[in-house]
């Protein structure tokens, strides 16, 4: 298969909260409502940050990180998206140079250019020297330009232009606006789908782009950024087609559980599986179903509605007490156990399919890229949680952390229940495609 050849970004910073999402978001729209085809990534397991992107480019969003999804899948992801698509934009996490791998580690494995986006609100000079330690700080990094954000005005903006060592380098600069600021919480962004005006945020933000010289880049222009895709190695990167065939799971999708990797569905359905989605908030019973799949979201946001769904509490304890396979990710398994308890203090009666309990807390309890050892196989994948679980259930397993990082304390717990073992739930979520066939197994009766 020969290599393809498309204009590829990646937008990075030197922190996180930089308005990274925003300005991925604003150029995917620009470019979409130009009549473009996008095709958008997030660098690292993040869930919220691809609602927004889908929505502005109108495309699947999907992770690429060299060690929890892999080198070979990255490569498939993107040479199948040069294939098709315009302009690819790849979103960074945290730091350009944060983590283990960081975006600069991607970027400088495919030969991306990397745009750094910089709050320049609270700075003048300064600007230039964080831009230049940004291209400079590592060899072999393909160094696009440099877009200010936050700008107070016109003439911030020119002294944050002239504070630049290589004017060529100067992108442009997005004006503070309430207008185009993306809301967040806890977890990260707010979800899209929960705000009435989340495109007409996006669309502000694509206006306020298109004044930019980041915003004015045409076709021809984009070239200066074109990026040949080698063709990945086909080997080891299927799927065993008929691992699921013949099952059907339910999953969880609502405001309460979000938290869904789009290349985890479509794992799951390249392995025969047919998914069917229901809303526990919502719904009064399940879907009719051979194993059900509760991801994570926010249950505490949304727990005095799931205790009074008592309808859907008999459904999903019928389910677990049938010996029909569930698997639970940290907000999934939240509104498994017995009770949740929120930040403010009050106290909610979950499914209770888990005995115990979950407080939410404000400090952060667990983050990083982890992977868990299962039967006949390893899933990469990472923990971010604010909640802590009591039980007097043993850990039939306990997550490991990721190569070149360490855990605070024990692993991510690994719990298992239900009359013949099928109920499966942990703080750990899930990339489903570094072990395909141990994925499967979680919701297959078979599994242990």
């Amino acid at each position: 298969m020969p290599s393809a050849r498309c204009p590829a970004i990646l937008i990075a910073a030197p922190a996180s909260g930089q308005g990274k999402t925003t300005v991925a978001c604003a150029l995917a729209r620009l470019h979409t409502r130009q009549g473009r085809r996008v095709r958008v990534f997030k660098c690292g397991p993040d869930f919220l940050d691809p609602y927004w992107l889908s929505l502005a480019s109108g495309a699947p969003v999907h992770q690429l990180d060299l060690w929890m999804t892999g080198d070979a899948d990255c490569a498939q992801r993107l040479h199948a998206a040069a294939q098709e698509a315009d302009l690819i934009i790849v979103e960074g996490v945290m730091g350009l140079f944060d983590g283990e791998p960081s975006a600069a580690d991607l970027a400088r494995r495919f030969d991306l250019p990397v745009l750094t986006v910089i709050d320049a609100g609270a700075m003048a000079g300064t600007f230039g020297a964080l831009a230049w330690g940004l291209q400079h700080y590592r060899e072999g990094l393909r160094f696009a330009g440099v877009l200010a954000n936050r700008v107070a005005s016109e003439g911030h903006a020119a002294m944050l232009k002239d504070g630049l060592r290589d004017p060529a380098l100067w992108l442009g600069a997005l004006m503070r606006s309430e207008a185009v600021t993306l809301p967040e919480r806890h977890l990260g962004l707010v979800m899209a789908h929960e705000l009435d005006d989340a495109l007409a945020r996006l669309d502000a933000a694509a206006d306020a782009l298109a004044d930019s010289a980041l915003g004015q880049m045409g076709v021809a222009d984009l070239q200066v950024w074109a990026v040949d895709f080698e063709a990945p190695d086909s080997a080891g990167t299927g799927f065993p087609a008929d691992a699921l065939q013949g099952q059907t799971i339910a999953v969880a999708r609502d405001a309460a559980f979000c938290f869904l990797y789009a290349a985890n569905l479509d794992c799951l359905q390249a392995m025969g599986a047919q998914l069917v989605y229901f809303s526990p908030l919502a719904d009064s019973g399940l879907p009719v179903c051979d194993a059900l799949w509760l991801p994570g979201g926010y249950p505490e946001l949304h727990a005095e509605t799931l205790a009074a769904n008592s309808a859907m509490k008999t459904a999903i304890v019928e389910h677990a007490r049938a010996g029909k396979p569930v698997w639970a990710e940290c907000g999934g398994m939240m509104a498994l156990f017995d009770q949740l308890t929120t930040v403010d203090g009050s106290s909610h009666p979950m499914w209770g399919v888990l005995p115990g309990c979950v407080t939410m807390q404000k400090r952060l309890a667990a983050l990083g890229p982890q992977q868990l050892d299962v039967a006949n196989g390893s899933l990469r994948g990472h923990a971010f949680h604010y909640s802590t679980c009591a039980t007097p259930l043993q850990a039939a397993a306990r997550t490991q952390a990721a190569p070149g990082r360490k855990l605070r304390g024990e692993g991510e717990a690994l719990y298992v229940a239900g009359p013949t073992g099928s109920v499966r739930a942990s703080y750990f979520h899930a990339w489903f495609a570094s072990d395909p066939a141990a994925a499967a197994r979680l919701f297959l009766k078979e599994a242990s």
